[in-house]
């Protein structure tokens, strides 16, 4: 019997089951976040961040991690790098958070299926990865419906490209950094907890702070923060160290999906046929771009 091969398939099962999880309330997220549309976007990033630290210490009590925390606060560089992950990701927090409370969720989908094709940009220009054939076309597709978009609009989709680039920027930044992922997002959440105090305390007082003045849903709304946003992170974390690159990386577009449907099946956003036609050139650009990813891996492992 071989048991390297059962292991191996139980592994890969829990690695999908972790990640398909971690896409799937990320997908959610926007029902969640449209119970909350009349509390400010602002007020809401600020209790993200605040609950974050303790779980976040929670998870790093819990996999034994916290002596790792020591040499990261003495480098005042990679403190410098995760002030600036702290400050995008809370950016591309806001954004979220604002777009799905005006009725604008289609543009966040779009802005999550842009952001592999910005991170293939990235790449290129500060790792010095290089552009294959089939990249350029889907660059190209990408920047098609970018073009489309703004002139049908008369102006940029600035939500979309926000949201690609900000967790484009995110995600580059994070794979430099010398700090595990685990360590590196409570050292972001503890860094943004000196503003998300701040704005909870100055910006609003008690009676317009809704956790403090509102009912018990907005409470409860507000409580759930901290775990929406470090609970799929984990499950994505976990599911990341036991799957194989390509096969997270096109699991990715799940997430986006589940928006959309959300977005244009429940939400009844308006959905015009040059938004369908953007997002079929970004769909045939995502097609592109995950057959050039699996072709690579399948030569890459080609002995």
């Amino acid at each position: 019997m071989d048991m390297t091969g059962d292991i191996t398939d139980r592994t890969a099962f829990r690695g999908f089951a972790f990640a398909l999880s971690a896409y799937t309330l990320w997908g959610l997220t926007p029902i969640y976040m449209r119970a909350m549309a009349h509390i400010p976007a602002v007020e809401i990033v600020a209790f993200r961040g605040l609950f974050s630290v303790p779980i976040a210490g929670c998870i790093l009590l819990w996999l034994g991690r916290t002596g790792d925390l020591k040499s990261a606060f003495r480098q005042p560089g990679t403190l410098l790098i995760l002030a600036v992950t702290a400050t995008l990701i809370s950016i591309n927090w806001g954004v979220y958070t604002w777009a799905v409370a005006v009725g604008r969720t289609v543009e966040t989908a779009l802005g999550y299926y842009i952001n592999p094709l910005v991170n293939i940009v990235l790449g290129a220009l500060f790792l010095g990865e290089r552009f294959n054939r089939s990249q350029l076309v889907a660059i190209a597709l990408a920047v098609a419906a970018v073009l489309l978009l703004t002139v049908h609009a008369g102006g940029l989709p600035w939500v979309s490209l926000c949201l690609a680039f900000s967790f484009g920027m995110y995600g580059y930044l994070r794979k430099i950094v010398p700090v595990g992922p685990s360590q590196g997002f409570f050292i972001e959440v503890v860094l943004l907890s000196a503003p998300c105090l701040a704005v909870l305390t100055i910006w609003f007082p008690t009676g317009e702070n809704h956790f403090m003045a509102g009912n018990l849903s907005d409470t409860l709304l507000l409580l759930a923060a901290g775990p929406a946003t470090a609970i799929p992170l984990i499950l994505f974390a976990t599911g990341a160290r036991l799957l194989r690159y390509s096969t997270l990386g096109l699991m990715q577009y799940l997430a986006p999906t589940i928006m959309f449907v959300i977005a244009v099946f429940i939400f009844r956003e308006p959905f015009s046929l040059v938004q369908l036609a953007a997002f079929c050139l970004i769909w045939t650009a995502l097609a592109i771009y995950s057959w050039s990813t699996l072709h690579e891996a399948r030569a890459n492992a080609t002995p």
